[in-house]
C-alpha cells in the first residue's frame, strides 16, 4: 500500500511562521511536523510515500529528498493551485494502482493512529474518526454502527462528537468519483463531498473510531501543545557537554556539540539541539524545544516554548508559552507577557488562544529591554529598537523606533 500525504497548503492561520515555510515544516520537538507523520506511516511498514506539495515546496523537497534517510521512498506531486482536498488526491491518479492511504501532513499522529485505521478497513472508503468535546469548525461523522451514514462539514450546531480526522483508505474508484464531484460553496473540490456522494449512491463507507494520537494544529500556538505531547514521550539522551554545577532533571535531550554551562537548571521534558551554547544560570522548564545552533546568554528563563534554529537570546530574558522562529537575534532583558483566554485577530477574524505569550517569525532583530504584550506577534525581517513595548502586531520588514 502507498501513502499519500497532503502537504501543499500554506497554513494562513499559522502566520507569521508560514511566511517563510509551509505549515507542515513547523518544528515539533525539533523535527518538522511532516516528519512525525512520515515516521508514523513508516512504522506501519508503509514505505512508498507520495507527497502532494505546493506552497514553499522547495523547502520540503530539500529536507526530505528521496526519503532514504527516513527509511522510506518519497515521490512528489505538485498542486500549485489550491483547489481543495479532492483536487489534491486527484493529482496522484497515475501513481497508485490499488488501495492507498491518504492523510494530512499538518495533523500530529503516531503509529497507533495509522494502525487503528488499517485494522478496521472495509468498503470503498474507510475513514478515521476521533471523539472530541469541541467540534466547532470541523467536519463531523454521523455513524450507523461501523458505517458512515453522513458527513456534515462544519455544522453550526452539535450533531455528533465524532470528528472526521481526514485520514482515509481509498480504492482507485475514488478518482472517478472525484471527477463527478461538484465545486463547493467555498470554491474548492472537497474530498468529504466526494465521500458523501458515494454514501448517497449506496456505496459502503466504513468508519474506524480511534483513541490514538491526533492533534490538529490549526494555529501557530497549537504547536505548543503538540510539542509538549511529543516531548512527554521522549527519553533522556545527553550527547553534549554538561559543565559541573549544572542541574538536569527528568527526560532531557541535549544534542551533539552542545554545551550546558555551570549553574543551569533544566527540568524535562526538554530538547536542546546540536551546536547550542546554554549560558550560565539559565533556567529551562518543561515542554521546551530549542533548535540547533542556538546560543542563550546567562540568567535566561524559558518555559513551554519552541525556539527554532539559529537564534541568539540575550541575558536576563524571559520567554514563556511562545514560538520563536529561526535566525532571530534577541537582545538582553526581553520580557514576554503571557495571557489567558486571548482573542487574536487575523484578517478581521478573532481566534481563541487558551494561553499565549508571543509568536515571532524569522530574521528579526530585537534590541535590549523590549517588552512584548500577550498575544502580540512580530512577523519577519523586523527591527525593534531598545526599550520599546510591543503592544500591537508588527508586520513584515518593519522598523519599530
Amino acid at each position: 500500500m502507498k501513502a499519500v500525504i497532503l502537504s501543499a497548503g500554506e497554513g494562513l492561520r499559522c502566520r507569521p511562521l508560514t511566511l517563510t515555510r509551509s505549515k507542515v515544516m513547523i518544528p515539533v520537538a525539533n523535527k518538522p511536523l511532516l516528519e512525525h507523520v512520515i515516521n508514523a506511516v513508516a512504522q506501519n511498514d508503509i514505505r512508498d510515500i507520495i507527497l502532494v506539495v505546493g506552497y514553499q515546496k522547495e523547502r520540503i523537497m530539500d529536507y526530505f529528498g528521496d526519503g532514504i534517510e527516513f527509511g522510506v521512498n518519497i515521490s512528489y506531486v505538485f498542486q500549485d493551485a489550491q483547489l481543495g482536498t479532492a483536487h489534491a488526491v486527484k493529482q496522484v491518479r497515475e501513481l497508485v494502482d490499488g488501495d492507498f492511504l491518504v492523510l494530512n501532513g499538518d495533523n500530529l499522529i503516531n503509529a497507533g493512529t495509522i494502525a487503528d485505521l488499517l485494522a478496521g478497513r472495509g468498503g470503498s472508503v474507510t475513514l478515521l474518526a476521533v471523539e472530541q468535546e469541541q467540534t466547532f469548525g470541523y467536519g463531523v461523522v454521523i455513524p450507523d454502527n461501523n458505517r458512515v451514514k453522513q458527513i456534515l462539514e462544519k455544522p453550526k450546531e452539535v450533531v455528533s462528537h465524532l470528528v472526521n480526522a481526514g485520514i482515509y483508505i481509498f480504492s482507485t474508484e475514488i478518482f472517478d468519483e472525484i471527477g463527478r464531484t461538484s465545486l463547493s460553496e467555498t470554491g474548492e473540490y472537497a474530498i468529504t463531498d466526494t465521500i458523501q456522494q458515494m454514501i448517497t449512491d449506496g456505496k459502503i463507507v466504513s468508519m474506524v473510531k480511534s483513541k490514538s494520537m491526533w492533534i490538529d494544529a490549526v494555529h501557530s500556538w497549537d504547536f505548543l501543545k503538540a510539542n509538549a505531547v511529543v516531548l512527554e514521550e521522549s527519553k533522556k539522551d545527553l550527547k553534549g557537554t554538561i559543565e559541573e554545577g549544572a542541574t538536569i532533571k527528568g527526560n532531557v535531550i541535549v544534542g551533539e556539540n552542545s554545551l550546558i554551562r555551570g549553574g543551569c537548571y533544566i527540568i524535562g521534558p526538554v530538547i536542546i539541539g546540536k551546536n547550542c551554547d546554554i549560558g550560565p544560570n539559565t533556567v529551562i522548564l518543561p515542554s521546551t524545544a530549542i533548535g540547533d545552533n542556538t546560543s542563550i546568554d546567562s540568567s535566561v528563563e524559558i518555559q513551554n516554548s519552541i525556539i527554532m534554529n539559529d537564534v541568539r537570546i540575550g541575558s536576563n530574558s524571559y520567554i514563556s508559552n511562545s514560538v520563536i522562529g529561526a535566525n532571530n537575534i534577541i537582545g538582553p532583558h526581553l520580557s514576554i507577557e503571557v495571557g489567558r483566554n486571548l482573542m487574536i485577530e487575523m484578517k478581521g477574524i478573532l481566534h481563541h488562544a487558551d494561553l499565549l505569550g508571543t509568536v515571532m517569525g524569522d530574521d528579526n532583530n530585537l534590541a535590549n529591554r523590549v517588552l512584548i504584550k500577550a498575544g502580540k506577534m512580530i512577523a519577519n525581517g523586523c527591527n525593534v529598537e531598545a526599550g520599546l513595548i510591543v503592544y500591537k502586531d508588527i508586520p513584515p520588514a518593519s522598523i519599530v523606533v
